[in-house]
C-alpha cells in the first residue's frame, strides 16, 4: 500500500492495498477506500465514508459521515467502463452526499477547489463544478451540468441535465433550473426566472461600484428593454464593454439550452 507513515487509519476502516494515501490523511471508523483511489494530503474522511474506485482527491478536503464518492452513474447507458471522479483541494462535503463518476469510458466528473457542499444531495455523472461554489442541502444536480465559480445553489434546488449555471449566480431555494443561468444575477420561482443582481455575492467577490453599476445596466438591457436577445447583446457590447459584461454576453451566446427569462 502506498501509505504515508503520517496517515492515521482507524482500526475498523478498510483501505485497499492499491489505494494511495498521502501525508496527514485521517480515515475514520468503518470508512472504505477501494483500489485505484488517491487521497491527497491532510484530507479527512469521517466514519462510514465510502470512496469508490477511480476517485482522486487533492489536499485538505473534509468529507463527512455517510458520504459516498465515485458511485456508478445513475444512467441506463452506463455499462461498467472505467471512468473517473476528480476532486480538487479544500472542499467540504457534508453528511450523506453522493457524487457519481462519468458515464462514458474514460470520462470524468470534476469538482474544483474550495467548494462547500452541504448535506443529503447528489451530483450526477459528468458534472463540472468550479471553485468556491456553495451547494446547499438537498440540492440535486443532474448529469452533464456545469456550475461556474462562486455560484450559490440553495436548498432543494433541482438542476436539469445539461444546464449551465454562470459565475456568481444565486439560485433561491426549491427552484427548478431547466435552462441556462447567466452569471452575476439572482434567480427564483418554481420555473426559474431572473430577479436582479446578486449584490451580496458581487460585493463579497470584490466587485467595485462601477462593476456593479455596469451589470445593473446590462440586466436592464437584457431583461427589461424589450429588445430581442441578439439586439440586447449587441447593445450591451456597444454601451458597457467591461470585463464582466463581456463575460455575460459570451456566456449567453454560448448557451445551447437558452437562458432563463425574467
Amino acid at each position: 500500500m502506498p501509505l504515508d507513515p503520517s496517515a492515521i487509519i482507524a482500526p475498523t476502516a478498510r483501505v485497499h492495498p492499491d489505494a494511495r494515501i498521502e501525508a496527514g490523511v485521517v480515515i475514520g471508523e468503518f470508512a472504505i477506500v477501494e483500489q485505484d483511489v488517491t487521497i491527497g494530503p491532510r484530507t479527512q474522511l469521517e466514519p462510514y465514508v465510502y470512496v469508490k474506485r477511480w476517485t482522486t482527491m487533492g489536499a485538505d478536503n473534509r468529507i463527512s459521515a455517510g458520504t459516498v464518492l465515485g458511485t456508478d452513474p445513475l444512467d441506463k447507458n452506463f455499462t461498467g467502463e472505467r471512468s473517473y471522479l476528480k476532486i480538487g483541494n479544500d472542499n467540504i462535503i457534508r453528511e450523506h452526499y453522493t457524487i457519481s463518476r462519468g458515464t462514458a469510458a474514460e470520462s470524468e466528473t470534476v469538482i474544483g477547489d474550495g467548494n462547500f457542499i452541504m448535506t443529503s444531495g447528489h451530483i450526477a455523472h459528468n458534472c463540472r463544478i468550479g471553485n468556491r461554489c456553495v451547494i446547499a442541502s438537498c440540492a440535486l444536480v443532474a448529469g452533464y451540468v456545469e456550475i461556474e465559480d462562486e455560484a450559490f445553489v440553495s436548498g432543494g434546488v433541482v438542476v436539469h441535465q445539461y444546464s449551465k449555471i454562470g459565475r456568481l449566480a444565486m439560485i433561491a431555494g426549491n427552484t427548478r433550473v431547466n435552462s441556462d443561468v447567466p452569471p452575476f444575477f439572482m434567480y427564483a420561482d418554481y420555473n426559474i426566472a431572473a430577479k436582479g443582481l446578486n449584490l451580496v455575492g458581487l460585493k463579497r467577490a470584490g466587485f467595485s461600484a462601477s462593476d456593479i453599476q455596469a451589470l445593473k445596466t446590462a440586466y436592464k438591457i437584457l431583461y427589461r428593454s424589450g429588445l430581442k436577445l441578439e439586439d440586447a447583446l449587441r447593445r450591451i457590447e456597444a454601451d458597457i464593454p467591461t470585463e464582466h459584461t463581456r463575460r455575460l454576453v459570451s456566456f449567453i451566446r454560448s448557451s445551447e439550452r437558452g437562458i432563463c427569462r425574467e
